[in-house]
């Protein structure tokens, strides 16, 4: 992969700190590992010689003359395993999770040429997922493998909780200030053996557990592996969605000021449309409209939440690659680009970028530069200039 060279480096560094642009591009961020043997031999590839991971800015825009081309390419250590980057809500940082060590990495996006910087997470293993409270002074991530979530500072990044979940393999997790709780979906062991099946609930002020809710339909120990969770914007009472990615379902979860509780409820049966392994929930601006992800055989599906936040009615399912998982959303709404590949796994590990048009609900094609390389994709988000923040 090539990096570009340092005079030209400057004049991107000067336009990204800028804000401006000298010609149409939308750069996208996105962590990459080198692909199974399986499924180099799938595409045909040969791939790299050895195990490689990074993180490369690419040019996604399909109306630009520079689509598909690496316009930086940062190595990371083999051994990080990087997973998932989220932004702070200002967009001023990025935090990225990493499933090999005990620790969270943070970018200054203010900050060019950009570095990543450790935050020690002793005794976090597994790191999935990053949230941010409503104001953006508390950040908090999931640790799958060993049952606690770690809450800190977002101004200086200083650690101010563990909260210990006993018995569960956090993963998703989401925080509302009307009702004062973080949801924290429990999903499956590090060794993928051993999904579970509910939703932790946990007092946002004091940190301590309240119970948990199980979200199924099944016999007990079905394994529905609840994903991932996102709270509607502005709902009133709040409602968060819930994806089970082995259920193949979408659940809300409804606030009830009576009992100070949710009430769970299945809204969404994924296999209706022989789709499955929902992942990934975004919303629109005005919020009402939902974006899901399925990763098997790949699709993006596009439901309206206008006339009842809770009650999801399928608008579209546009075909994606296999693993369909994060989306990248423009900031006009225009485009959507979603990431194809899910842990390597073999049937969800597409590699490609599928760019949609999500006014005309078109799919425009696809960015398979990293693909073609021998590379996964493993999360995407856009650079600041471009990126829209109302999603996961």
């Amino acid at each position: 992969m090539k990096v570009l060279t340092m005079t030209t480096a400057l004049g991107i560094a000067a336009m990204l700190l800028s804000g401006t642009s000298t010609q149409a591009e939308i750069l996208a961020m996105m962590n990459y590992e080198s692909k199974t043997a399986d499924s180099l031999k799938a595409l045909k590839l040969s791939g790299p010689g050895e195990r490689r991971e990074g993180i490369a800015i690419i040019d996604v825009d399909p109306g630009s003359g520079s689509f598909g081309k690496i316009i930086m390419d940062i190595p990371m250590p083999a051994d990080q395993v990087v997973h998932h980057i989220f932004y702070d809500r200002t967009m001023t940082k990025a935090y990225v999770t990493s499933l090999a060590q005990p620790s969270l990495m943070v970018m200054d996006m203010q900050r060019y040429p950009y570095r990543l910087k450790p935050i020690a997470l002793e005794g976090c293993q597994m790191a999935e997922d990053v949230i941010f409270d409503e104001t953006n002074e508390r950040w908090f991530t999931t640790c799958m493998n060993s049952a606690n979530v770690f809450v800190g500072r977002v101004s200086n990044d200083e650690i101010l909780a563990e909260i210990k979940l006993p018995g569960t393999y956090p993963h998703g997790l989401a925080v509302n200030s009307k009702s004062n709780r973080v949801l924290v979906t429990s999903t499956i062991s590090g060794d993928l053996k051993s999904p579970d099946e509910v939703v932790s609930v946990v007092d946002a002020t004091t940190y301590q557990p309240l119970g948990s809710h199980r979200l199924s339909m099944k016999p007990e120990g079905s394994g529905e592996a609840p994903v991932e969770i996102l709270f509607v914007p502005g709902a009133e009472p709040p409602i968060a969605y819930v994806t089970n990615m082995f259920g193949g379902t979408l659940w809300t979860m409804t606030w009830d000021e009576g009992s100070q509780d949710f009430k769970s409820e299945q809204v969404f049966d994924f296999a209706s449309l022989e789709a499955g392994v929902p992942l990934e929930m975004y919303f629109n601006d005005a919020g009402d409209r939902l974006y899901v992800t399925t990763a098997k055989p790949g699709h993006l599906h596009v439901f309206d939440v206008g006339m009842d936040p809770g009650k999801p009615s399928l608008i579209e399912s546009l075909p994606a690659g296999e693993g369909a998982h994060h989306v990248a959303i423009t900031k006009d709404e225009k485009y959507g680009f979603v990431q194809n590949a899910l842990l390597n796994l073999p049937g969800m590990s597409d590699g490609g970028v599928t760019v949609i048009d999500l006014q005309q609900h078109k799919v425009l094609g696809s960015m398979d530069t990293l693909k073609n390389a021998g590379f996964n994709p493993n999360s995407i988000v856009l650079l600041p200039e471009w990126n829209h923040l109302a999603g996961h």
